[in-house]
């Protein structure tokens, strides 16, 4: 997989720098009820095509993705585990200071 197979398959996504997972997962069901032909979409099934193929170029980079468990990134993820790290024991904030 190249780069830019990488960013075609988020553009058929509409996915920008960062997705979950899960949110990956329901943005291809979205498109599956919008493209499939059995669910009501036009017979022509290359936009069926290509969001399989992207949903596959997708999952095929996640599953070699190396997740980071360091302490900075799980506070870059969990945004309110950050603040309440830094505030929790500010007295001002209604820590035990």
């Amino acid at each position: 997989m190249t780069y830019k197979e990488l960013q075609l398959a988020l553009a058929v996504f509409g996915i920008e720098d960062r997705a979950s997972l899960r949110q990956i997962k329901s943005r291809h069901r979205e498109l599956v009820k919008r493209h499939h032909p059995d669910l009501g979409a036009p017979a022509d099934s290359e936009e069926m095509r290509k969001v399989n193929a992207a949903y596959r170029v997708l999952l095929d980079y996640l599953s070699d993705y190396r997740f980071s468990f360091a302490e900075e990134e799980f506070y870059e993820q969990n945004p309110d585990e950050r603040l309440r790290r830094q505030y929790f024991d500010d007295p001002l904030w209604g820590g035990s200071g």
